[in-house]
């Protein structure tokens, strides 16, 4: 039976559109990904909330990176990015939702998107929003090291939908020099980025500036 092709409708260089990408090729599926604006009418033929991405596969349209990952995983990984065991699972879910509710929140807002309108937009650095961040950011990291030096990974002893969603959001911060910075004295931290950047599906899925850090 053929392969299905994951269809991706999203923003090219996402930390979002490359989670799901990168789930994609932990399933060994084909994807594609055609830039669609949050606010575009498309888009909100898709998601009612006006986020990106969502995707289409196996004739569904799905929106919200967990459901559309856990779904891509179940159906096409048999689960593999998911512990069977419950109290691992729960761990696995409880960092999912610091990435997305802690981690992201506060390294988009506060240091990445400032750094992405000064270099593509060409708009004044606002060093002061990135200055009032960088605290919240760095106790964020601290949280996030102090995890690594428990277990090798995020839910446990094996690598899990957690450590895509951890990575994929703390590598652009890795990549400013704010955040080079703060990972840098973290050395587990660093080490652990290190190490799970070399796994073949985030290999596959740098953006093409990741070269370059």
């Amino acid at each position: 039976m053929a392969r299905p092709t994951l269809q991706i409708h999203g923003t090219i260089m996402s930390t979002y559109s490359r989670i799901v990408q990168t789930v994609a090729e932990e399933a060994g599926i084909s994807w594609t990904i055609t830039a669609t604006p949050a606010g575009s009418a498309e888009n909100r033929r898709r998601h009612p909330f006006r986020k990106v991405p969502t995707v289409e596969i196996d004739g569904l349209n799905l929106y919200e990176s967990v459901a559309i990952c856990q779904y891509i995983d179940n159906a096409h990984n048999g689960g593999a990015l998911q512990p069977d065991d419950h109290a691992t699972r729960a761990e696995m879910d409880r960092w999912i939702s610091v990435a997305n509710n802690y981690l992201f929140p506060a390294a988009e807002h506060g240091l990445l998107m400032p750094r992405l309108a000064h270099r593509f937009l060409k708009t004044p650095l606002r060093s002061d929003i990135i200055e009032a961040a960088l605290p919240e950011i760095a106790e964020h990291l601290g949280i996030v090291c102090q995890r690594i030096e428990e277990a090798p990974y995020f839910s446990g002893a094996d690598f899990s939908l957690a450590d895509i969603f951890v990575y994929c959001i703390l590598r652009p911060v890795q990549m400013t020099s704010e955040g080079d910075h703060l990972i840098g004295q973290l050395l587990p931290l660093r080490h652990w980025l290190n190490k799970i950047g070399k796994r073949p599906s985030l290999v596959a899925t740098r953006w093409e500036t990741e070269g370059k850090h």
